[in-house]
């Protein structure tokens, strides 16, 4: 029978796994090889096989759906790509295009480790906390959870590490709903906090000037902004909203013992930073991982 972490330590151990297996499942964003594969399968362009890839464990979703759940764009960039997608290729050949272009990522950036024994445990241990997850108000989780778990142990981690990541994602989205803080303002709040710049944010998210300005004029009216930084009020907000992300993430680690988590952390520390050091995931990102200081650094 496991024993679940204690509460102060659960969501310190959540934050550590999701910043050590969020490069893993990020490779499909970024790394070539996914985007080479959803090009095959015949979408048009990175946001189609975003939003394709992204989306496809839903069916046939369109863009309402999709921008609901994904919390942070802009309906008119979802909109341009979905429901058009699915005529270009059918959300099977999506999801199968997005593990075929993450494995081979993924065996790009390890290397022999790839087909090691490390990675084979890594992959159990995170495929049975991804399994066990609380599913309950968790749609987009819920919806990657529905798909068959790959057999080949580079396959299933990553499959793993969207599991988990999407099951964090949902409940960070709960966390900023119940503060009162919009898709587009989340950005904006996590930009100031972090010193990330603007310009991160305009490609990725389609943030113009007038839009950025807006955003800010809105958080600083609620007293969360003080000048270009935090207000007092602003940090303790933000701060609540990791804290309880961090708690409802840790949900998914009950099921393992406290020694096989941090057996797992110890085994994702090298292969996080074998992908970091890749080089395909930018540093400043709008995922809100810092890989300034790469993860899994002892």
């Amino acid at each position: 029978m496991s024993v679940p972490i204690p509460m102060p330590a659960r969501g310190g151990v959540a934050r550590e796994l999701w910043r050590l297996l969020e490069p893993i499942h990020a490779v499909v964003y970024f790394a070539p090889e996914p985007r080479e594969e959803f090009r095959a399968v015949g979408y048009r362009g990175f946001w189609m096989g975003y939003f394709a890839g992204r989306a496809a464990p839903l069916g046939r979703a369109g863009a309402d759906v999709v921008h609901a759940l994904f919390y942070n764009f802009t309906h008119e960039r979802v909109s341009r790509a979905l429901p058009a997608a699915w005529s270009f290729a059918p959300p099977d050949e999506a999801l199968h295009a997005r593990v075929r272009g993450s494995v081979r990522a993924l065996g790009r950036a390890l290397g022999p480790a790839a087909d090691g024994a490390d990675v084979a445990r890594a992959a159990e241990l995170a495929t049975r906390a991804a399994r066990s997850a609380p599913l309950e108000g968790r749609a987009l989780f819920a919806a990657n959870r529905s798909l068959p778990v790959p057999q080949e142990p580079l396959a299933r981690l990553w499959h793993a590490a969207t599991l988990l990541r999407e099951h964090r994602g949902d409940g960070h989205v709960a966390a900023l709903l119940a503060a009162g803080i919009t898709g587009r303002e989340s950005h904006v709040l996590h930009a100031t906090a972090s010193g990330i710049p603007r310009d991160v944010y305009a490609p990725a998210r389609d943030f113009d000037e007038a839009e950025w300005t807006s955003r800010r004029e809105t958080l600083r009216h609620g007293g969360l902004l003080d000048g270009d930084r935090l207000s007092r009020r602003g940090r303790e907000l933000k701060a609540r909203i990791e804290e309880r992300t961090d708690q409802l993430a840790a949900t998914a680690y009950d099921v393992l013992t406290p020694g096989e988590t941090d057996e797992l952390v110890r085994l994702l520390r090298p292969l996080t930073r074998a992908v970091v050091r890749a080089g395909d995931i930018p540093l400043d990102n709008p995922m809100g991982v810092d890989l300034r200081e790469s993860p899994g650094q002892p």
